[in-house]
Order: structure tokens, then sequence, then C-alpha cells
């Protein structure tokens, strides 16, 4: 194995690490890259198709401080479910692991993580598309009114829009 990294044209075996813990300044999530090289985060993913994880958890950072516990865990999960690529996220391929100030470390069993994964997937097939309302009415005031959506037309133009666009 040291053999690959010996020779300029292997390539060397590596392994990435999230370490997380709690001490007296507080909690800490630490990043092993495969390099040997380590960085703080506040919050972070790793592993394939591990960038929309990451961009969900930036997206979400701000809300993190007022969060609770169960909150957390649901943007975990959610996060998770990011970057499965519209798979459906079953708590066979999901751990959850909790540690906290008054909170020893522990790990929720599989019934929990996956209750906790319907009742968040619920929640997402109750919300309705925000995309789908706009355009609907849209479609629906163009037809009545031809000679707004002329002026409309041509004010679209004037603010940098090319006529294929409106």
């Amino acid at each position: 194995m040291q053999v690959c990294t010996q020779r300029s044209w292997k390539r060397p075996y590596g392994v990435g690490l999230l370490v997380a813990g709690l001490d007296e300044s507080g909690a800490h999530l630490y990043y092993n890259c495969p390099s040997g090289n380590y960085f703080e985060y506040q919050a972070f993913a790793i592993g394939s198709r591990s960038q929309a994880a990451k961009t969900y958890l930036e997206r979400r950072f701000g809300n993190f401080m007022g969060s609770t516990r169960e909150d957390l865990i649901k943007d975990a999960l959610i996060a998770t479910r990011e970057s499965s690529q519209g798979e459906k996220l079953r708590s066979s391929v999901c751990t959850i692991a909790v540690v906290g100030v008054g909170e020893p470390f522990h790990i929720l069993d599989q019934e929990t993580v996956q209750q906790l994964i319907d009742t968040f997937e619920i929640v997402k097939e109750e919300e309705p598309p925000a995309e789908e309302a706009v355009p609907a009415a849209t479609e629906q005031d163009a037809p009545t009114d031809q000679a707004s959506g002329a002026d409309q037309g041509a004010a679209a133009g004037d603010q940098g829009a090319s006529p294929m666009e409106t």
C-alpha cells in the first residue's frame, strides 16, 4: 500500500474523516482530508455528491444558532437527502449521532431515524411548489388583455430581455 505514495504515477490512498466533539469552549467539527490536513467547520459534508448538502447547509447556517435539537436533526437529514439525487432517504443508509452540552454521545436507533425521515418527507410533500402557482396566474391574465401584454413585452425589452424571452 505504501508503494502508491512513493510513485508519481500512482494515486495515494486516502480517507476523509469528519470528527465532532465537545469541550469547555463548545462544540467542534473537524474535517481531516486525505492529504492529512485538518480544518474546523461549523457545518460540513463529505463524500460523493456532498456539494448539494454543503450548499443546503450554507443557506441554512444563519438559523442554526437559534435552532432546537430536532430542527438541527431535520436540517442534517434534509442536507443528506439533497445529496441523494432523487433516491428516497431511508434509515438503513443513514445514521444519526448526537452530542451536546449536558447530553452524552449517543446514536439514534433506526426506528427513530425512520420516523424522523417520514415526518420530514410528509412535510415536503404537503408544501405546494411555489413555481407552479406563479405561472398559472400569469397564463390566466395574459389572454384577457392583449394590449397590456404587448406593453409588458416592451417594458421587458427595455429591461434588457431579448424578444425571445417575452
